[in-house]
């Protein structure tokens, strides 16, 4: 009998910038590992500024230029998403606790933890910098950040007993 997916969300503050790129990359990883039916992606934002539009077009463009596109349209996190997600995973601290106050019971709370926490490069604990007014240089570090955490995750997700540091 197979196993239903799990499900993943990447949250960040607008959900154009940060968690499209985390969405993206795990996308490709899962593609390039032909895991698509294990598990399912998506993202949001903890903020309904931007709730409708597409990713930012400098993150498009270094998500096309890597060959890892970006798509979807912002969206805003639900209470709902607590329940129809097993992982939430937070771009930094202080969307973390965001989901925390949302989170509408103890086992919703034990479902957010922070992306870098299954960071594959010891980058355990740190923020996805948000890259909205800087240069184009963030962005690219951005998803630099995302691949490393992404790849992190999913090695976690493939091996339940490598909890990472935070989780033990």
């Amino acid at each position: 009998m197979r196993q239903p997916p799990t499900r993943l969300l990447f949250v960040c503050l607008g959900n154009i910038c940060r968690s499209p790129t985390a969405e993206g990359v795990m996308r490709h990883l899962l593609k390039r590992n032909d895991l698509q039916a294990a598990l399912e992606v998506d993202s949001a934002g903890t903020g309904d500024w931007h709730v409708g539009e597409p990713p930012d077009q400098r993150s498009a463009a270094v998500g096309a230029r890597r060959g890892m596109p970006l798509s979807g349209k912002a969206r805003q996190v639900t209470a709902a998403d607590f329940q129809r997600f097993d992982l939430l995973l937070a771009m930094d601290r202080s969307n973390h606790q965001n989901l925390l106050a949302m989170a509408p019971t103890p086992e919703a709370r034990d479902k957010v933890h922070l992306l870098r926490d299954f960071d594959s490069a010891g980058q355990r604990g740190l923020d996805v910098p948000d890259p909205y007014y800087g240069g184009p240089e963030g962005f690219d570090a951005v998803f630099d950040i995302c691949v490393a955490a992404c790849e992190g995750l999913l090695l976690h997700l493939q091996n339940k007993d490598r909890a990472p540091a935070a989780m033990e």
